[in-house]
């Protein structure tokens, strides 16, 4: 198998694992922790932020950030090609609607919960934190479920084309 196959091949299974993780986290982490008290909330949300930071989802997160900006120079010979293209503009979308979205969002409002020590606080600076994290941290978490699955079904048409 050619390399620049299985860099496309890996881009496709990084992308859309963590399109299925951003996916997840939209459709029931946050709904089903956003029912709980701002305690409960920022409780749970401060612990999965911890526990996500593991090896197998660091792996897949610098995967799929490596392999789809692998795509297109592995695939150069393309160039002009719409594919060519089509493998510019996955890399492009994911790069900045996944990767810088939790770069310069999600993670500084990780940053700012985790730094929080949520047993010294009161309600009222709990319902604050909450406030300021909750509907920002949504909606950045839901650009990155679109734009990693936009670049996960563009990379799989990109792969059908190829193989005509």
């Amino acid at each position: 198998m050619k390399t620049e196959t299985l860099i496309l091949a890996s881009a496709i299974l990084f992308t859309g694992l963590m399109a299925g993780i951003f996916f997840t986290w939209s459709n029931a982490v946050k709904p089903g922790i956003g029912k709980l008290s701002d305690l409960e909330y920022l409780r749970s949300l401060q612990s999965m932020n911890r526990v996500i930071l593991n090896n197998t989802f660091k792996v897949l997160f610098m995967g799929a950030i490596l392999s789809v900006a692998l795509v297109p120079i592995f695939y150069f010979s393309l160039y002009p090609s719409n594919i060519f293209w089509v493998f510019v503009g996955a890399f492009v979308i994911y790069w900045l609607g996944a990767f810088g979205v939790t770069v310069g969002g999600n993670i500084p409002l990780n940053e700012i919960l985790d730094k929080t020590h949520l047993e010294s606080i009161s309600l009222e600076e709990m319902k604050a934190l909450r406030d300021r994290i909750e509907t920002k941290w949504n909606g950045l978490n839901l650009v990155r479920t679109i734009a990693s699955t936009i670049s996960f079904v563009l990379l799989i048409v990109s792969f059908l084309f190829l193989e005509k």
